[in-house]
């Protein structure tokens, strides 16, 4: 018999680890030998290898765009994340509590960082460094890492005091924002991608987070006229960092506004009379009267970026 006479469940039990169907009285696997009873094991993490830490929902929106991302000039923007006093915390701890903790914090990382499809670039052992807008293409891409931000400081409040209390030793993050281009190269079946920040796009956001203080965020100038309308920031002027000539303008990323589109972002700043489309508008208008009287209508409309589509 294949299934029960009574319930009608199936008599068979499927392989957590290779699928195969077995007789529902075998306790082991018939195929691959694995133990029936016990659920299966996920693989530990190879944080060398991305897809091994990638959702499966993101590393297919990869793999479905990198056709028409390779060789690509794109904006996006860079997050570097780091533990604050990291070499400290290693010479005051035994090397596995260390590796525990730095697990624990890979977690909290990947999971906000994935949430706002951004893609782990390298993990630098302290730390990691993301992107947004690139390899899966996001017009809001500073938005979304500022949103990660602030998701990541959140939640590293509640592990640092985990940490400290366990450990007895600090645990904060520091994370630096910038925006600029890069041009993706090639992307493999692995997840693992080629690219070149034109400029100093990922270097600025080094520089940002080694200068952030502990627990903070701390975004460019870049960052700033992006997401002005959407976050709170607070202005720290001009700074000196290494590598560069010229002070430049950061700014600590504090908590986000009640704005959340860009219509609404728009509001804000008071919105202008739209003038000049006198025929576009009556063709709008004669196309939704035709709607009403329950004829349906398509409408297209065509125009160079920035003419207020």
């Amino acid at each position: 018999m294949q299934f029960c006479g009574k319930c009608g469940a199936s008599l068979e039990k499927i392989c957590l680890k290779c699928n195969f169907p077995n007789p529902f009285d075998f306790l082991f696997c018939g195929k691959c030998g694995y133990d029936l009873s016990k659920p299966l094991q996920a693989p530990p993490l190879d944080y060398s290898v991305p897809k091994s830490y990638t959702p499966k929902f993101l590393a297919e929106k990869i793999l479905t765009s990198r056709g028409a991302m390779e060789g690509e000039r794109k904006l996006m923007t860079v997050l570097f994340a780091d533990v604050a006093n990291f070499t400290a915390l290693s010479e005051k701890l035994d090397p596995e509590e260390v590796h525990g903790i730095m697990d624990g914090c890979f977690k909290i990382l990947m999971d906000e960082i994935h949430r706002y499809e951004g893609t782990i670039n390298q993990f630098t052992g302290d730390g990691v460094m993301a992107l947004f807008g690139a390899p899966v293409a996001h017009e809001d891409h500073a938005q979304r890492a500022c949103y990660a931000a602030i998701a990541i400081q959140r939640d590293m409040v509640a592990y640092g005091e985990r940490v400290g209390k366990d450990h007895g030793v600090d645990f904060k993050m520091r994370i630096g924002l910038n925006s600029g281009p890069v041009v993706v190269g090639s992307i493999g079946d692995d997840l693992r991608m080629d690219y070149t920040a034109q400029g100093d796009t990922a270097n600025l956001a080094a520089r940002m987070e080694s200068n952030a203080e502990p627990g903070s965020i701390l975004a460019s100038q870049h960052i700033y006229r992006q997401t002005k309308e959407f976050f709170e920031f607070e202005s720290l002027g001009e700074i000196q960092v290494k590598g560069k000539k010229e002070p430049i303008e950061a700014y600590r990323l504090i908590r986000p506004t009640e704005v959340e589109t860009r219509i609404a972002a728009s509001a804000a700043k008071g919105l202008t009379r739209f003038v000049g489309r006198t025929r576009e508008i009556e063709a709008l208008k004669e196309a939704y009267e035709k709607v009403k009287s329950g004829e349906g209508q398509v409408v297209g409309i065509v125009g160079e970026a920035g003419v207020g589509k």
